[in-house]
């Protein structure tokens, strides 16, 4: 039986697109971009390095590779004008690229914080922005910026990474807003835990120092690396609903992935709502 809630969404026809994805060797970034292979598209997939470049040309021998290092500012506008010179206008950017900070934030250095942003923050936008002027003089185009659950809940332990996740759910609600006169659709896509490296080789660990959080994040940290490898969410499973999602005529300022995603935000719009209401009379008292 078919899935009435789905059939309700209006969605295109499927014609080829052309993708550029940020971060395509690894993770989300490459199993969309298999996935988008595999469904007729072309893909522009960069990496951060030739020898990324030569391995990612081996694996998926149909994708454009591009050497592309998002924190690279003044480089990324060359980058998407020869991308889109070679290989025609690109319809579809997915902006993959990220990776994952761990530490408690007294004992993290700012320098830590600070690379965090440039990936996860600047090089998203910057990659963003080169695509705008062509998507809004074309009047069409998808941006699909991946964000994480935890753009929209926090856990201790990973306050750096979150806080570029929000920034960027914030940064793209604005974007959408700004995009949508011109027919150019943003989309966040906000995954719960899925089997890609980022808590495994991905992520980066700040030494702990402090003895005083032993017993708050030593058990999450633990708890973290066990799981790594063996989370619910698979992969694949993510570039099908992306592929859905960038067919729509009418997509979503954000997609939840996961049904862990879908637990953790509900929970905290719960407990918003009710902080909301408890001091409500706080609130409007400020007024006048």
């Amino acid at each position: 039986m078919r899935d009435a809630g789905r059939d309700a969404r209006p969605t295109r026809p499927s014609p080829r697109k052309t993708f550029f994805i940020t971060g395509s060797n690894s993770g989300f970034g490459l199993a969309i971009a298999s996935a988008a292979l595999q469904a007729g598209h072309r893909v522009i997939g960069t990496v951060r390095s030739q020898a990324s470049r030569t391995a990612l040309a081996k694996t998926l021998p149909g994708l454009r590779p591009v050497v592309c290092d998002v924190t690279e500012f003044d480089r990324i506008d060359d980058v998407v004008r020869q991308a889109e010179d070679e290989h025609g206008p690109v319809d579809v950017l997915i902006n993959n690229a990220g990776y994952g900070h761990e530490g408690v934030l007294e004992e993290s250095p700012i320098e830590e914080m600070r690379r965090q942003f440039d990936v996860n923050v600047f090089g998203a936008v910057a990659v963003a922005k080169a695509f705008l002027p062509g998507f809004r003089a074309r009047r069409r185009g998808f941006i699909v910026n991946v964000t994480s659950m935890g753009g929209v809940i926090t856990m201790p332990g990973i306050g750096y990474y979150c806080g570029s996740k929000f920034a960027l759910q914030g940064i793209s609600e604005v974007m959408r807003a700004e995009m949508a006169p011109f027919g150019v659709h943003v989309t966040t896509l906000c995954p719960g835990s899925f089997r890609t490296d980022w808590a495994g080789r991905s992520m980066v660990r700040t030494e702990r120092s402090i003895t005083d959080y032993d017993g708050l994040f030593d058990p999450i940290r633990k708890a973290r690396q066990a799981v790594s490898g063996k989370q619910l969410g698979d992969p694949a499973k993510l570039a099908a609903a992306v592929l859905e999602l960038i067919e729509s005529d009418n997509p979503p300022p954000q997609l939840l992935l996961g049904s862990d995603a879908l637990k953790h935000v509900s929970d905290r719009i719960v407990r918003l709502q009710q902080e909301i209401e408890a001091w409500k009379s706080v609130t409007v008292s400020t007024d006048g």
